[in-house]
């Protein structure tokens, strides 16, 4: 079971540091030909950035709720 939460935390991960290296190379004008244009591959670098840190957050506020480790500013009704 650890192995696969180590997994579902990794991959995530992952998505969210290339997401980063888009951004970079965006901001740098290093553009990579599968993409459209300079801000499209901005722009998927943000999204991948947003949704890795919000699928991990998301992760670990379950994770707390389930063990009640949260106060009850996130404790579910």
């Amino acid at each position: 079971m650890r192995l696969i939460a180590l997994l579902l935390l990794v991959t995530p991960g992952l998505i969210a540091m290339y997401g980063i290296k888009l951004i970079r190379d965006a901001l740098f004008g290093e553009f990579h030909p599968i993409f459209m244009h300079i801000a499209v591959q901005g722009l998927l670098g943000v999204i991948f950035v947003v949704g890795g840190i919000a699928f991990i957050g998301g992760f670990i506020l379950h994770r707390d709720r389930k063990r009640n480790l949260t106060k009850g500013r996130f404790k579910n009704n």
